[in-house]
């Protein structure tokens, strides 16, 4: 057996500062078994060589530096490549594994060695505020499932909403498991390829933190909540691809009643993803996007659903000031947006601003004078549909002449 137990895997770029802090983390542990650091350097420009070699002295760390850049999950694929021990875990540079968590972990595999992956809820941590967001999911016990049992599989991520990506594998069972998958989102066909060959595991205790907010900053861009918020069909297709290693492995029916279930299962389970991605886009002023995912949920009989109703009252004006925010943005040589007849401006401009409204765009009451140079430059949203007359008569373009009633037209709540 091979002398090192743990490879702990971090795919970085362009990182140093993060992987400096997070290597300190690590440094802290006191595993009481040999280790090693698999560093996977996506061709990264900045310092990070430095980084690595100045702590290579007090680490166990192997580096690779990547000839080019080829995306995060062939980077993590490469760290897992290069891993020499029994078990292997990822982190990511900017995120933090809990000690105690992953020693867990670390022995419930060894006291069970059919079990090939052990999968466990992650904490959302701000790093800034120091504390423990929300756990992605919930398990009320550790539960191991037996080789090819799709079926029960299956049901327990449909029933608990389980995203099965935060894991410590076995190293032996990674080489011929993780392999390319992109048209269908990577962890369920993963979960199909650990399961084929073995046992799996959900361990109820976290052991690993996801950085939302880092307290070094220039925080990146988090790659799951873009999933979230726009790759449902990625989410579908995971979940349809393990289906269909369960039934090749004659583990699933394909009776014609058990396919409609399925189909109605992967359908559901993409709706509830749809509800996280609505909270997201509302959260990061995305309305137009969330309107667009509003009306699918309502098609779907999701409109009762908690996050559903939490955003619809505010929708309507939010994604109709954000339509006006994409129109005027559209047309070249634009340098003012001129507000008349609102009794209060001041909250209209207000609330414009919360749109991601084009900075360059100045928001004006209505000018003394209209010159034909500003007239050229300038958009106009009036209050009422009657009021766009007196504008279009005074020179400006007829398609940058807006109304309420011409934003809300095509929102419907």
């Amino acid at each position: 057996m091979n002398s090192i137990k743990l490879s702990i895997c971090i795919p970085t770029y362009n990182r140093a500062p993060h992987l400096r802090a997070c290597l300190g983390r690590i440094k802290e542990f006191q595993f009481d078994f040999p280790y090693e650091i698999v560093i996977s350097d996506n061709a990264s420009t900045d310092n990070t060589a430095e980084v690595v070699q100045e702590l290579s002295a007090d680490l166990p760390i192997r580096y690779y530096l990547r000839a080019e850049n080829n995306g995060p999950f062939v980077n993590v694929n490469g760290t897992y490549r290069r891993a020499h021990g029994e078990y292997s875990v990822y982190v990511a540079d900017d995120d933090r594994l809990i000690y105690e968590g992953l020693m867990n972990a670390l022995t419930f595999m060894d006291e069970n060695p059919s079990v090939n992956v052990c999968h466990a809820p992650w904490y959302t941590y701000d790093g800034i505020l120091e504390k423990d967001m929300d756990l992605f999911y919930k398990i009320e016990e550790n539960t191991v499932f037996k080789r090819r049992t799709f079926g029960e599989v299956f049901n327990f991520i449909y029933n608990k909403h389980i995203f099965p990506e935060i894991a410590v594998f076995r190293t032996r069972a990674v080489r011929t498991a993780w392999v390319p998958r992109d048209i269908c989102f990577y962890a369920f066909p993963l979960l199909a390829h650990f399961l084929d060959q073995g046992d799996i595991a959900f361990l109820k205790e976290p052991f690993y933190r996801q950085v939302i907010r880092s307290e070094i900053g220039r925080d990146r861009p988090q790659g799951g909540h873009e999933i979230a918020m726009s790759g449902w069909d990625q989410y579908r297709g995971g979940l349809e691809y393990f289906l269909y290693f369960g039934i090749k492995r004659g583990q699933i029916s394909r009776d014609e009643n058990d396919k409609y279930t399925q189909e109605y299962m992967c359908r559901m389970f993409t709706l509830i993803r749809m509800t996280v991605a609505l909270r997201l886009l509302v959260a990061s002023r995305e309305f137009v996007k969330a309107y667009e995912i509003y009306t699918r949920l309502f098609f779907g009989g999701m409109d009762h659903h908690p996050e559903v109703t939490a955003v619809r009252d505010g929708l309507t004006l939010a994604a109709a000031l954000q339509t006006l925010s994409w129109q005027v943005n559209a047309a070249g040589g634009l340098e003012y947006l001129v507000l008349h007849g609102f009794l209060d401006t001041v909250i209209i401009k207000e609330r414009i601003g919360k749109v991601n409204f084009p900075a360059r765009i100045q928001i004006v009451d209505e000018p003394e004078e209209h010159t034909s140079d500003f007239v050229s430059k300038a958009a106009v949203l009036v209050f009422s549909p009657e009021q766009r007359e007196r504008f279009l008569q005074l020179g400006y373009e007829p398609n940058l002449v807006f109304s309420q009633d011409d934003l809300v037209q095509t929102i419907l709540i």
